[in-house]
């Protein structure tokens, strides 16, 4: 009896695996185990944090719990943001509201360093308050823009409790 010789389908199979392989070895293995990260994916997913020690530590030695309150004037017609510096996975707590009047809201996060202009929405609507918590899922600056389409300025009561570091008005 002779052997059989590999199929084509044995081989068109392998050759994918080999590609799937290598397309994890480079997105996601490289980037998590070795700080490596050829096309950026690792950075984007947060995966080169895993493989940076002193990152790890900082972000478990660091982490000094504050409290404050603000009242933040929205002008009328205007907008403004109010920003906080998070590490990534820091947390905060937080709740706003107005002195009666609903604003547009969006809060969201710059990342550390980006200068494209990118940001990302945790959360975006129309309301007089708002409560709730977030972990930042990157280094940077997180906050809120608050439009106010009154004719009449508007005061928001900010209080935060968490692990950040105040910004404040961003102009």
């Amino acid at each position: 009896m002779q052997p059989t010789l590999p199929t084509k389908a044995l081989i068109k199979s392998t050759i994918i695996a080999l590609i799937i392989a290598s397309i994890a070895l480079i997105t996601i293995i490289l980037p998590a185990e070795h700080n490596v990260d050829p096309t950026g994916v690792g950075a984007k997913l947060g995966l080169t944090a895993l493989a940076n020690p002193t990152a790890k530590n900082a972000i478990k030695t660091d982490l000094k719990q504050s409290s404050d309150s603000f009242d933040v004037i929205v002008p009328a017609g205007r907008g403004v943001e109010f920003k906080f510096s998070m590490q990534q996975f820091q947390k905060m707590k937080y709740q706003w509201q107005t002195d009666g009047e609903a604003l547009y809201f969006d809060l969201h996060g710059e990342p550390e360093g980006d200068t494209s202009g990118y940001f990302e929405s945790y959360a975006i609507a129309t309301l007089n308050k708002m409560e709730g918590s977030f972990t930042a899922p990157f280094s940077g600056s997180h906050g809120w823009y608050w439009k106010n389409k009154s004719n009449s300025p508007v005061t928001v009561k900010l209080t935060v409790s968490g692990e950040y570091a105040i910004i404040g008005l961003k102009k």
